[in-house]
């Protein structure tokens, strides 16, 4: 549910406090944020998943073994899972936003995420009574 403007105002001039009063905290708050990793990371984890994949098949044709282990595949495993961990455990790609200003202009440049401004769109539509 989304926050009235009296909400909103509240939640700024809190969140600008706290900006004002102790910026280290805030600074060390929002280095890592959670979120969809970027670009970079995403082509990272799935090359390391496809190597990893090439060498659990290529591990079958190849006899190599400990045992009765094939060790090649339990390798091409592991590279996968890593590629796996990678993707789920990054950060998130971009830089943390610099404070309530930067926020706020990308809100009112009318910039955000499609599911916020679907949102929007749907509160309008049921505020003049369109439903």
């Amino acid at each position: 549910m989304p926050l009235s403007e009296h909400e909103q105002r509240m939640l700024d001039e809190i969140e600008s406090a706290l900006y004002a009063e102790d910026p280290k905290f805030v600074s060390s708050v929002s280095k890592q944020r959670v979120g969809r990793p970027g670009a970079r990371r995403q082509w990272q984890a799935a090359l390391l998943f496809i190597v990893g994949l090439a060498l659990l098949v290529g591990g079958l044709m190849v006899d190599v073994q400990i045992g009765e282990l094939k060790i090649l595949s339990l390798v091409g495993f592991f590279v996968m899972f890593a590629g796996g961990l990678l993707l789920v455990l990054s950060p998130r790609g971009g830089p943390a936003s610099a404070g309530p200003a930067k926020r706020g202009s990308t809100k009112s440049a009318g910039k955000g995420s499609l599911s916020s401004r679907m949102e929007d769109r749907f509160n309008r539509r049921f505020d003049r009574g369109d439903h």
